[in-house]
């Protein structure tokens, strides 16, 4: 995918005036996620521009596609600030490409808005004054599932996750976090496919003869959908409870139709069933624009544009330290409600909706669920202080 500038101009402003946002993403990577995720984003981009753009100006986008290495990620950004002159990095996907961004981000002392790479350690271990993070992070969304787990009478454990950063957190959260609330329960096997190179009809046998009460998955995408495909052949889900992150966004969901396994515990998000009148708004302005409805990462994308907006207006301007100071602390409201960006870490308290899968007139969909508030998975500013020291 090629470069791609948006810009829409009203009243006054012209194409000096425009303050530019250079935005990596990884399209031809994962375009399941990416591309609604981009369409996301254009929508606000569109409403806030015909609005009359943030302190009189409108909003340019500059976006590249970092086909999923983070040396590509890092030469993108590099040439957007030298070259395109942009006044904010946003987006990425990929933990690893994420983590690659903030470092340069650290090293130019330029303002970053992370959309979606979700490993803990782009606001702790790794965080930086000019790096912040819009999604809920692994350890958030694995709180809101260990609370679920716990209440289960399961006590051996199998865990499959992709062998990279967000993989391994996801994981390790998990098991941290259970435990805490169960202290009886054990991890008795664990399965590392690499990213989109997964063996399914091994990996689900090697769980089977671990022959736990209950596995935790975090595959994604072809590889979740090769997983359910041969678990279900090979009966590993029968009598046996799986709690899954993501598995109920509708990115993952809708590929696997009548083959969705029924009564997982997921992350996820029904759009079809928020009732709200600013959520419906969003809806229905995205299906106008688009002509389909929106997916998980169509929200992301929005979010994170109005977010930027919203800390521009606050900041006064474009100035780099102006923005990070009018972030921190900010609230922003989103179709799902008002969100936060911590002072602490620079995580958003974005929630996420968590129940479970079902099949519904051929289709997979999320049924019994709540939306969890991201501000109580969360820890204190002490704890923060303390996994945030080394940086």
């Amino acid at each position: 995918m090629g470069s791609l500038a948006l810009t829409s101009m009203h009243g006054t402003a012209n194409a000096a005036d425009a303050i530019k946002i250079g935005e990596i993403n990884s399209y031809t990577s994962l375009p399941a996620f990416t591309v609604p995720y981009k369409q996301g984003w254009e929508l606000a981009v569109e409403e806030i521009n015909a609005a009359g753009g943030v302190l009189g100006r409108p909003l340019e986008v500059i976006s590249r596609d970092d086909a999923g290495k983070p040396g590509d990620a890092v030469r993108i950004v590099e040439e957007l600030l030298s070259r395109d002159k942009v006044d904010l990095i946003a987006g990425t996907f990929f933990s690893h490409i994420g983590l690659a961004v903030a470092d340069v981000a650290k090293r130019q002392k330029v303002f970053f808005m992370a959309a979606e790479p979700l490993s803990d350690a782009m606001v702790w271990s790794k965080g930086n004054r000019y790096t912040f993070r819009l999604r809920p992070s692994t350890h958030m969304q694995a709180s809101m599932l260990a609370e679920e787990a716990a209440k289960l009478p399961a006590k051996t454990w199998a865990t499959i996750a992709p062998n990279y950063k967000y993989g391994q957190d996801a994981v390790a959260a998990f098991q941290r976090l259970l435990k805490e609330r169960r202290p009886d329960v054990k991890f008795v096997a664990a399965q590392w496919p690499a990213l989109f190179k997964i063996d399914a009809g091994a990996e689900a046998e090697a769980l089977a003869a671990a022959n736990p009460d209950a596995i935790y998955n975090v595959t994604f995408g072809g590889d979740l959908s090769k997983f359910v495909r041969e678990g279900s052949l090979r009966g590993l889900f029968k009598d046996r409870t799986v709690v899954s992150l993501l598995t109920g966004e509708p990115e993952y969901l809708e590929p696997l139709k009548d083959e969705t396994p029924d009564g997982w515990i997921v992350t996820g998000y029904p759009w079809y069933a928020i009732n709200t009148p600013e959520h419906k708004a969003f809806v229905n302005a995205y299906d106008e624009k688009f002509g389909e409805s929106p997916k998980v990462g169509s929200l992301v994308g929005y979010n994170t544009f109005m977010s930027i907006a919203a800390i521009i207006e606050k900041a006064g301007s474009t100035d780099t330290e102006a923005m990070v100071d009018a972030a921190e602390g900010i609230e922003v409201s989103t179709p799902i409600g008002p969100i936060t960006f911590r002072k602490s870490d620079h995580q958003s308290t974005m929630g996420a909706f968590v129940g479970r899968t079902a099949v519904q007139n051929g289709n997979g969909v999320m049924v019994d669920w709540r939306y969890a508030n991201g501000a109580d998975h969360l820890p204190g500013p002490d704890e923060v202080k303390h996994l945030r020291a080394g940086n």
